[in-house]
């Protein structure tokens, strides 16, 4: 049975945005990006940041068979150099040990997201060294399931919006904001729409590590 919510957000898009409208009539259905809420799925979501899908998922691989329980206490055991053997560049080791640090020292509390406002849930994850804006949007779209989450930074969004628009440059970060506020309060679904309309329509770039497309 076809969600409701979802219904009343295609159709929001289709009614202000005659591109998206547009757009909708040309992708396949859009995929499910829901995640399990806490450190597992924060700790991927860094692991993928600015590397292609293939290469995030064979570091996944490699992790998630060496630290089990995936818990920040079992990863804080292993060091800087045992998780560069298994993939991890040395900025993201730091990143997915400072993450774990947090959380066992009660910096961060992924339980409290939930009651949270957008803005506080996100200021709440990016004071972890590592996690940006794009980090946290994602598990605000991801894990919370937030529904007016616009990651205006992420650069698969801004060459799909790009093409979409038919605009002479690829916009910024202020630009992908002002084009695009009158899709709120449904922002997240654009994104996937936009996310769904780069991978279908869109000529993907020579170099696929520099584009990431959440999965």
């Amino acid at each position: 049975m076809e969600d409701p919510l979802l219904r009343e957000g295609l159709n929001h898009l289709r009614e202000v945005d005659e591109d998206f409208a547009r757009a909708l009539g040309m992708i396949t259905p859009l995929p499910s990006r829901k995640r399990d809420m806490g450190f597992e799925a924060l700790t991927r979501i860094i692991i993928e940041q600015q590397v292609s899908l293939a290469s995030a998922a064979a570091i996944w691989g490699r992790i998630q068979d060496d630290i089990n329980p995936f818990t920040p206490t079992e990863f804080l055991k292993r060091n800087e150099d045992h998780l560069r053997e298994l993939g991890l560049s040395r900025p993201k080791a730091r990143y997915c040990l400072a993450l774990a640090g947090d959380i066992s020292d009660g910096r961060l509390d992924l339980d409290r997201l939930p009651e949270l406002s957008d803005q506080e849930a996100a200021e709440h994850l990016t004071q972890v060294k590592g996690i940006g804006r794009w980090t946290a949007e994602i598990y605000l779209i991801s894990c919370l399931q937030r529904p007016d989450i616009w990651p205006a930074g992420d650069v698969a969004l801004q060459i799909a919006l790009q093409h979409l628009k038919s605009l002479e440059t690829r916009p910024t970060i202020d630009e992908m904001d002002e084009i695009c506020a009158h899709l709120s309060p449904h922002r997240t679904l654009a994104a996937r729409v936009l996310w769904r309309y780069y991978v279908d329509v869109v000529k993907p770039p020579k170099n696929p590590k520099q584009i990431q497309t959440p999965a």
